[in-house]
């Protein structure tokens, strides 16, 4: 009779703070070790799954049969155990003896607290133990301010008026990640000043428990002993560990929202200058989705928080899939179609100037 539990690690924090980027480094660092992966996603398009498939470690279209990656659709964890997450881990429980260790990487817009206590559920607690929740911040955006109040606007007046409630929904998401915490990893150093880390880190120290460390990082490079082995048991603590949200029986995303969109794009940089712009006139949090570009055989990988984008080509478009541009918009207020047509317009309208 196996009566061994398995260890989970719960990597959660904010939009875009690197926890994808945290999680290839780990999986492909791994030691020897078996780690099963659960990528939950928020939106149409499982575009951190599709990063991970395209890692190099195995991750293929058929994780969800061989065990290396599972991937959840819409919606946070917490709100879908009851119907995805169950199943899952109960055959990951049924193969206990092929895994070492069980990584969980939450959307960006869970709340951590509710799945921990998830694991104290029979059928999760006698195959299950949390070793730890480990929370991934993005230094440059604390030090910016971002992490409390995308909206410019917003952010304008709160500096400007000392009397007002600063509280906001991204402000309590932040403490409420940073509250249930084992391990933060600061992260995003690289390039930063020494005392504008310093103050990140003082702003971090505020929100979570006594003794909780803080381990600053780049492009999520940390050593596997340093994230795993933990051994905290949280779902017998966390109780202890008090967030805004104790007294909610549910919750609903702090009114989170997503939308796809379909674009023609003819240029790349005439794309991030045009989103750039779009999140600048909407409260749009992130941005994430791939593009395919004319004479380009490569698909492109468009991420943006705030007004920082990156993007890069991933990998050739494959034969069987349609060469086609689709974004994930995550913010508050967002209306499909007239985000899609105002984009387009633009591109267009570009397009013709030049």
């Amino acid at each position: 009779m196996q009566t061994r539990k398995i260890p989970a690690t719960i990597v959660t924090g904010f939009l875009g703070a690197g926890k994808t980027t945290l999680l290839r480094h780990l999986l492909t660092n791994a030691q020897g070790k078996r780690i099963a992966v659960i990528v939950n996603e928020f939106g149409e398009l499982g575009i951190d799954g599709e990063l991970l498939r395209g890692c190099g470690i195995g991750c293929d279209e058929n994780g969800e049969e061989n065990g290396q990656l599972y991937e959840l659709a819409n919606g946070c964890l917490c709100c879908t155990v009851q119907e995805e997450f169950a199943p899952v881990m109960e055959q990951l429980a049924a193969r206990r003896d092929q895994i070492d260790h069980l990584v969980i990487e939450t959307s960006g817009l869970a709340l951590p607290k509710p799945l921990v206590q998830a694991f104290q559920w029979p059928a999760l607690r006698n195959a299950f133990t949390v070793d730890a929740v480990i929370t991934v911040v993005d230094a440059p955006a604390v030090a910016a301010g971002r992490f409390a109040e995308d909206p410019v606007a917003v952010d304008a007046q709160r500096r400007a008026d000392e009397n007002l409630d600063h509280e906001s929904p991204l402000a309590e998401l932040f403490e409420d990640q940073l509250a249930t915490a084992d391990l933060v990893i600061v992260h995003k150093t690289d390039g930063m000043e020494e005392a504008v880390l310093a103050e990140v880190e003082k702003t971090i120290r505020a929100e979570t428990p006594a003794g909780v460390k803080l381990v600053r990082a780049q492009h999520g490079q940390l050593d596997l002993g340093v994230l795993l082995g933990m051994e905290r048991a949280v779902e017998d603590a966390i109780h202890q560990r008090k967030t805004h949200h104790d007294e909610e029986e549910d919750h609903d995303h702090d009114e989170f929202e997503s939308v796809s969109i379909a674009l023609d794009v003819a240029d790349r940089q005439r794309l991030i200058d045009t989103l750039v712009a779009l999140v600048q006139r909407h409260e749009i949090y992130r941005v994430k989705g791939f593009v395919a570009l004319p004479g380009a055989a490569m698909r492109l990988v468009v991420q943006g928080v705030g007004a920082r984008f990156d993007s890069h080509f991933d990998r050739p478009w494959r034969a069987d899939e349609a060469r086609a541009t689709r974004l994930v918009l995550i913010g508050d207020h967002l209306d499909a179609v007239a985000l899609q047509q105002e984009v387009q317009s633009a591109l267009l309208a570009d397009t013709a100037a030049a």
